[in-house]
C-alpha cells in the first residue's frame, strides 16, 4: 500500500463555525514565519510539494497545509461561494496563534488563496497562486474561458456528496496497483506534466495524499468545481495585498491566459511565466515559490 513520504510535525482538527472541524498539517520550522498552503483539486493536507518541508525549514518557514471541507479531517460543508473559505482560515489561524501569514494556493487552491488575500488583508502579507484557475463567470471572467464548468455547476452540487463517498471505495480497489494508475494517467495527461507524474517522489506524494485523506470522503473536489463555476464573491481588483502568480505556458489544464488575466486584475499582482511548464510546473520547486514570498515576510 502506498503511503505519503511526508511526516508532519503536527496535525490538527481545528474547530470552526457551526461545530465543524478543519484538518491541517504542519511542516518546516515550527517557530518560523507562517505560510498557509491550500491544496489542489482534489487533495488534502499532505499535498505539499516533495521538497516543501525541507525548503520551508531551510528558510525558517512554518508551513501549514489546510484541508477544505469534505476531505480528510475537514467536516463536510458547502460554501455558497469561494469567499466563505476565508472565514474558516481565520478561525484556523486564530487557533494556531497566527497573527499574520502568507498564503499559497496550488491549482484549485488558487481561488481560495485570493479569497483570503481579499478578506484577510490585515493578516495576509503576501499570496501566491500556482497555475490557479481564474474566474469563468461574472465581470472578472477570463476572456474566452469555457463556460462548461458554469453550466455544470448545479449538477456538481447535487453529485458532490454521493460521489465523494463512492470515490474512496473505487480508489481502495486500485490502491495496490497505484503505480499502474499513475502511468495510465500520465499517458493521457498534458505532455509537459508527464515527466513529473512519472517521477517516483512526486507520485508518492500525490497518491499518498489521496489515500491518506480518503477515509473522510473526497467530496471537496466536487464542491470546488461547483464553486469555480459560480461568482467567487469578490472582485480581483479589490485584492490589495501582493500576489505572486506562477503559470506554465504549456499548461494543458489551466491555460496561460488564466494566470495573465488574474495578474493583470489584482492591484499588486506579479506574474512569472514558467517556460515549457505544465500544470504542475509551480509544484516542482517549492523553494522558488518561497523565495518569491521572502521580500514580504520580514
Amino acid at each position: 500500500m502506498w503511503r505519503s513520504p511526508h511526516r508532519p510535525l503536527r496535525e490538527h482538527r481545528v474547530p470552526v463555525a457551526h461545530g465543524r472541524t478543519i484538518g491541517a498539517a504542519e511542516f518546516g520550522d515550527p517557530d518560523g514565519v507562517p505560510v498557509l498552503w491550500f491544496h489542489g483539486t482534489p487533495g488534502g493536507r499532505l499535498q505539499v510539494p516533495p521538497d516543501g518541508p525541507a525548503a520551508a525549514a531551510a528558510r525558517g518557514l512554518r508551513l501549514v497545509a489546510i484541508e477544505r471541507p469534505g476531505t480528510g479531517w475537514s467536516s463536510a460543508h458547502r460554501y455558497r461561494c469561494v469567499r466563505e473559505f476565508a472565514g474558516d482560515v481565520a478561525a484556523v489561524a486564530d487557533a494556531l496563534g497566527l497573527a499574520r501569514f502568507a498564503v499559497v494556493g496550488l491549482s484549485g487552491g488558487g481561488p481560495y488563496a485570493l479569497a483570503c488575500a481579499h478578506d484577510l488583508a490585515d493578516r495576509v502579507v503576501v499570496a501566491s497562486v500556482l497555475c490557479g484557475i481564474g474566474p469563468i463567470v461574472g465581470p472578472d471572467a477570463v476572456p474566452g474561458a469555457p463556460r462548461l464548468l458554469a453550466l455544470a455547476a448545479p449538477l456538481l452540487a447535487r453529485v458532490a456528496a454521493p460521489a465523494g463517498r463512492a470515490l474512496p471505495r473505487a480508489l481502495r480497489l486500485i490502491a495496490p496497483r497505484a503505480d499502474l494508475a499513475i502511468r495510465a494517467f500520465a499517458a493521457i495527461a498534458p505532455p509537459a506534466d508527464r515527466p513529473i507524474l512519472l517521477d517516483p517522489a512526486f507520485a508518492a506524494v500525490l497518491v499518498g495524499d489521496i489515500l491518506h485523506v480518503m477515509d473522510g470522503g473526497l467530496a471537496a473536489g466536487f464542491h470546488d468545481l461547483h464553486l469555480f463555476g459560480r461568482d467567487w464573491g469578490f472582485r480581483l481588483a479589490d485584492v490589495r495585498v501582493p500576489v505572486c502568480f506562477f503559470q506554465g505556458d504549456a499548461d494543458g489544464i489551466v491555460p496561460e491566459a488564466h494566470g495573465r488575466h488574474q495578474a493583470s486584475r489584482v492591484q499588486r499582482g506579479s506574474l512569472t511565466i514558467l517556460r515549457g511548464g505544465g500544470h504542475l510546473a509551480g509544484y516542482v520547486d517549492a523553494g522558488r515559490v518561497f523565495d518569491a514570498l521572502a521580500p514580504y515576510l520580514g
